[in-house]
Parts: structure tokens; C-alpha cells; sequence
């Protein structure tokens, strides 16, 4: 992993329509792509695959994304703020986004208990083995 960053996955969900799912994770690659501190690119690669399984699904497109640095939660503010904008462009499109055993659904019309879950998800992340709600905060 770059810098001793985090990795994440990404998987733009569409209701089983692989044509858009396509369309839209490639759209999302390229809105990641262009953010500084951010490498990405897309699971077939090889570059990510969880314990169990060989990569993405044949009905599944999914991307990856690296933070490049150790300081997580800056990185994964960028990463997650990216993705609620490119979701919020269109109220229809969701995005999963795991890292390591935590995962969170971001849509594009988010409500305060999606916020909230959004924020618990960072928390996890950047602050290793669950860190308590959010207030709990990450360095």
C-alpha cells in the first residue's frame, strides 16, 4: 500500500444493470482519479480483493481506492466527500464503501441517520478496531 494508507473499496450499486453500473463506476474513477492524495483504479486489476474471494464478481464492477499517506482520516474525508458529491449529482446513485471489515452505503439524497452512519464508518476506519461513535474523533 502507498505511504502506509488505507485501501477501500467501491462499488457503485444499480439494481443489477451492469450497463450503467459500468458507466457510472467509470464516471465515479474518473472524478477519484483527479484528487490529490488519492490513487485509484478498478478491482479487475488486481489490486484489491477481500479474503475469500479472487476480485470483483462477474457481475460486478467495482474500484478500488488507496489513500496515499498514514494520516487516514484527512484522506478519507476526501474520499468520502468526493463520493457524496458525485452521488448527490444524481438522487438514484449509491456507492458501498468498505475498508477492511466496515462498510457504508452513501446516496445521493443522504438523511441524518446516513450522515451519521457515514461518520461512525470514518470513525471505524481511521481509528483502527471500532472507535466508539462520533464523537470519538481520529488523530
Amino acid at each position: 500500500m502507498q505511504g502506509g494508507g488505507f485501501q477501500w473499496r467501491l462499488v457503485v450499486s444499480t439494481g443489477g444493470d451492469t450497463l450503467r453500473q459500468e458507466r457510472l463506476t467509470r464516471d465515479l474513477y474518473d472524478t477519484l482519479r483527479a484528487a490529490d492524495g488519492l490513487a485509484v483504479g478498478f478491482a479487475s486489476e488486481g489490486a484489491f480483493a477481500e479474503p475469500g474471494h479472487k476480485g470483483a464478481g462477474v457481475d460486478e464492477v467495482a474500484l478500488w481506492a488507496a489513500t496515499a499517506t498514514a494520516v487516514a482520516r484527512p484522506a478519507s474525508q476526501v474520499l468520502i466527500t468526493l463520493i457524496k458529491e458525485w452521488c448527490a449529482k444524481e438522487r438514484h446513485r449509491k456507492v458501498e464503501v468498505s475498508c477492511g471489515e466496515n462498510s457504508v452505503k452513501i446516496t445521493g439524497r443522504p438523511d441524518a441517520a446516513q450522515e451519521r452512519m457515514v461518520h461512525e464508518f470514518l470513525d471505524r476506519a481511521a481509528g483502527g478496531e471500532g472507535r466508539p461513535g462520533p464523537e470519538g474523533g481520529a488523530p
